[in-house]
């Protein structure tokens, strides 16, 4: 059987001449799978375009998601890490403050038992050695511990503390009252060697800002290291310094009175000692809020702050 041919046939207008080109079955097919293949190839190639576009948006959506995600986590970060600064803060205002109540109680055991010698009562009532008694009812074991329930329950307890020994220093001061003279109670001692009233008692104007202010007690001006002498017999409840005052010293006379001594330049008595009048408590300086060497002298009747002028010699 002859082969079949394919024969494909051109004209030329010009010369009027006609030609043709044979060709077999087998190329025709080759022909036509290659144009088929280059068009299937094609058609892959724009597909892969188009996936290869959908796949960059999908990553660049991711992305910005990712850094979405990451921006939202450094804020929480930055929440959290302002909450812990807080709680810390918060934590060592709660130390300080049981560092300073636990000082108190410290100082008030500490003249509470000086006081008890020296009113010669019996120490199985007012043992200020002892811890304060407390009771009530088991509480069940937290799984947890709660580092500030921990703290205010401390703070509970040490304020129990400070009210218990309150009530035993009254209980003493009462006590002492009855052994005491009231008038020999009384500050009545110029209260330094020396010196003169600089300042007055009552409304002043501030040698600071100008203003008019109030003046509780008296200014003696005197000489740096002037001796400082306290005003009547009595306890030291405050040998220190203070923001305002300096070193101070603070006595308790008994039946209500009490006598305060400021900027001071240095001390000579402690917490807990036991003064007669004109006994040295220190000398005279310009410490704390002061523009020079003075003595600030203030009286107290029952926690009442009152004209010391009353009960100084002279003026």
């Amino acid at each position: 059987m002859q082969k079949l041919k394919k024969q494909l046939v051109f004209s030329a207008s010009s010369t009027g001449r006609i030609f043709g080109v044979v060709f077999s079955r087998k190329v025709a097919v080759a022909g036509i799978a290659l144009f088929s293949a280059a068009l299937l190839f094609g058609g892959w190639g724009v597909y892969s375009v188009s996936q290869t576009s959908q796949l960059k948006l999908a990553l660049k959506q991711t992305q910005v998601a990712l850094d979405y995600a990451q921006l939202n986590k450094a804020q929480e970060l930055a929440s959290l890490q302002l909450k812990l600064d807080a709680d810390q803060q918060k934590m060592a205002v709660y130390a300080r403050t049981l560092g300073q109540m636990q000082a108190r109680i410290s100082r008030l055991d500490q003249l509470g038992s000086k006081l008890v010698d020296v009113a010669s009562l019996d120490r199985s009532e007012f043992d200020f050695g002892l811890e304060p008694a407390f009771g009530g009812p088991r509480e069940p074991k937290s799984e947890s511990v709660n580092i500030e329930a921990g703290l205010h329950e401390t703070m509970a307890q040490l304020d129990g503390r400070l009210s218990q020994l309150g009530a035993q220093l009254t209980a003493v001061d009462y006590m002492l009252e009855k052994k005491r003279d009231a008038q020999s109670a009384r500050p009545h001692a110029w209260p330094t060697e020396g010196g003169w009233i600089s300042s007055r008692f009552g409304p002043r104007i501030n040698p600071f800002s100008g203003n008019p202010s109030q003046h509780y007690g008296v200014d003696i001006a005197n000489r740096y290291g002037a001796p400082i002498l306290a005003a009547s017999r009595g306890v030291v409840t405050f040998a220190g310094k203070m923001p305002d005052f300096g070193y101070v010293v603070d006595i308790e006379h008994g039946h209500g009175y009490k006598t305060r001594y400021g900027h001071m330049g240095s001390l000579a008595v402690k917490i807990g000692d036991v003064v007669e009048h004109s006994h040295l408590l220190g000398r005279i300086g310009s410490t704390g809020h002061s523009t020079g060497p003075h003595l600030h002298y203030e009286v107290r009747r029952h926690g009442k702050l009152i004209n010391p002028r009353s009960f100084l010699p002279r003026g």
